[in-house]
């Protein structure tokens, strides 16, 4: 099948990196189209030898950018084109729908309790997000959270389908050369206790707290490391010095080498207010680190020996990584249970058989909007009913009612309502 991944922008982020590690693992023919940004995920994804392109967006609101989005679709001929984030939902399944594109679905990576990718979930942003929900087959929510809060916000429960983030177990291996290499980068001796904490610098990840909890504990002998960047450093940097403990804490800027970065730490602390998923607290306990989160979703129901989950406080989270420092560094054991339950491969696999699953029963569909499904996509062969089972695609998720041509029908959910111009706030 040839499929299309349509992404509001490429710099390193959760949803982004995970793009690209569906790519690395698919058994299809998968391209990307950016709306703007293409940034160092798309460098990666060209180097994996996959092919990036970007329409050039330069406001919210941009009207052009839907018709040379829908262009390209019709154009190319695409199987599926399967939408990430906010804004690429917005246009992405729009221009889908326009373009006759048999299956169109989206990820939903962040949908939160109040904010949807750190935007307000106003009245407008909710309304384009489900006007344009109507022109697709399916989304996929990363956790059952996200499904529940898909529900509550007015998804229909059989119109998603919950495929959790992947694991690439390979690339957050544990690495001791690289242990050694990160610290010596930082000046950290091979006997301090390094805290680490990894992810975009984002009032909702709270690494404020961290700060404050870790400061009672920070010396000579215990280290704080801070990987990532954004709009909050000036203000975590001023946390750290006004608890006097600047010199002990070290911003490593943003990294691509996740694997020696998780590698360097003794502990990984995980604090965000609110999560989707959880996938830096899945990847450090692959490495074989100690976790301790406030909140992840990734974690419900499963037995994680390392993982420990604290109170939102400095308090609690004080408390917590006292314990762990004084317990010293501890041997890397990567945990099973994140192995069995979210490895990359398997997770893809699921992905690309969903695929099949909604090609094998979109015939209809695509024969009302003027375009028959190719026998490449439609083919018993290609969907047979072993790739429906409930580990991909149960009935709950993904029964026939979900394509009905009622629920694409213009009446429901035409251009005008699902309309960009509407606007939204920048990522």
């Amino acid at each position: 099948m040839k499929v299309l991944h349509v992404i509001t922008g490429l710099g390193v982020g959760g949803a982004e990196l995970q793009l690209r590690s569906i790519l690395q693992h698919t058994r299809h023919d998968s391209e990307v189209i950016t709306l703007y940004n293409p940034g160092p995920v798309a460098d990666m994804i060209r180097s994996d030898g996959g092919r990036v392109r970007d329409i050039g967006m330069t406001r919210n609101t941009e009207l052009s950018a839907l018709l040379r989005l829908r262009r390209l679709i019709r154009d190319g001929g695409y199987d599926v084109v399967h939408a990430h984030l906010y804004r690429s939902q917005v246009y992405g399944r729009s221009a889908a729908w326009l373009a006759g594109t048999p299956v169109v679905l989206s990820t939903e990576h962040s949908i939160g309790e109040t904010h949807l990718e750190r935007r307000k979930m106003t009245p407008g942003v909710r309304a384009l997000y489900l006007g344009t929900e109507m022109l697709s087959d399916m989304t996929i929510a990363v956790s059952g959270t996200v499904r529940e809060r898909l529900e509550n916000w007015g998804v229909r429960r059989k119109r998603v389908a919950v495929i959790p983030n992947g694991v690439d177990l390979q690339r957050v291996a544990f690495d001791d050369t690289a242990r050694q290499r990160i610290r010596a980068e930082f000046g950290v001796a091979p006997d301090v206790y390094l805290i680490g904490v990894l992810g975009r610098l984002d009032p909702n990840k709270q690494f404020d707290l961290v700060i404050e909890a870790a400061s009672a504990l920070l010396s000579d002998k215990v280290s704080l490391l801070i990987v990532g960047k954004g709009a909050e450093q000036e203000h975590l940097e001023q946390v750290a010095r006004e608890h006097g403990v600047a010199g002990q804490v070290i911003f490593a800027g943003e990294r691509h080498d996740v694997s020696a970065m998780l590698s360097s730490m003794d502990l990984f602390v995980a604090s965000s207010k609110q999560e989707t998923f959880g996938l830096s607290v899945l990847e450090a306990l692959a490495n074989g680190a100690p976790v301790l989160y406030t909140t992840c979703p990734a974690l419900d129901g499963l037995d994680a020996g390392r993982a420990q989950q604290v109170p939102s406080s400095v308090a609690g989270i004080r408390a917590a990584m006292a314990g762990e420092a004084a317990a010293g560094q501890r041997p890397r054991i990567a945990e099973p249970a994140v192995e069995k339950e979210y490895s990359v491969a398997a997770v893809t696999a699921r992905i690309d058989d969903l695929y099949e699953h909604l090609a094998s029963r979109g015939r209809l569909r695509t024969m009302w909007r003027g375009r028959t499904a190719s026998p490449a996509t439609a083919s018993p062969a290609t969907a047979s009913p072993a790739t429906a089972s409930p580990a991909t695609a149960s009935p709950a998720t993904a029964s026939p009612a979900t394509a009905s041509p009622a629920t694409a029908s213009p009446a429901t959910a035409s251009p005008a309502t699902a309309s960009p111009a509407t606007g939204e706030n920048k990522r």
